[in-house]
């Protein structure tokens, strides 16, 4: 199968992409970044340096996919999700160091979720739309943990 990649997509000089992978879109591609075989990119999907995409990985539209973040192979990923990469978040911050993220295989994000970085989502997990994951999901596990409000 042929690589597809859409004309509108920004592509950096080494970028790893895999055969039979289809990049849809205004996708940006950051120069380091690696992608594997056979997977698909929505709209307007944002790849940085250092993340890491493995085999059969499906993203939907409008995902970042930040240094630091590891995605296994046969990961979905739906519209809209947020993978962070820094607990501590300040502007200037001069001790920012990235902190990783690893989807395991076969793992499932429903739209809309926030990943904070640090976790480890186990192989076949689902991780419920909306959900604020701040803990390691076991294999297998449903998490359909929501944000609570501070009143």
């Amino acid at each position: 199968m042929i690589l597809y990649i859409h004309p509108t997509v920004d592509r950096e000089r080494f970028v790893e992409i895999g055969e039979g992978t289809k990049i849809w879109h205004y996708c940006h591609l950051r120069e380091g970044a690696t992608i594997g075989a056979h997977c698909v990119l929505g709209r307007n999907v944002y790849v940085e340096a250092g993340s890491y995409i493995g085999d059969g990985v499906h993203i939907q539209n409008n995902v970042n996919v930040y240094n630091g973040v590891k995605l296994e192979d046969g990961v979905f990923v739906g519209p809209g999700v947020v993978f962070t990469n820094d607990k501590y978040p300040r502007a200037g911050n001069k001790d920012w160091e990235v902190v990783p993220t690893i989807v395991k295989s076969g793992a499932s994000i429903g739209a809309g979720a926030v990943i904070v970085c640090g976790v480890t989502i186990g192989a076949l997990a689902m991780v419920g739309a909306g959900a604020v994951v701040h803990r390691d999901v076991a294999p297998g596990e449903t998490y359909l943990e929501y944000g609570r409000s501070h009143e």
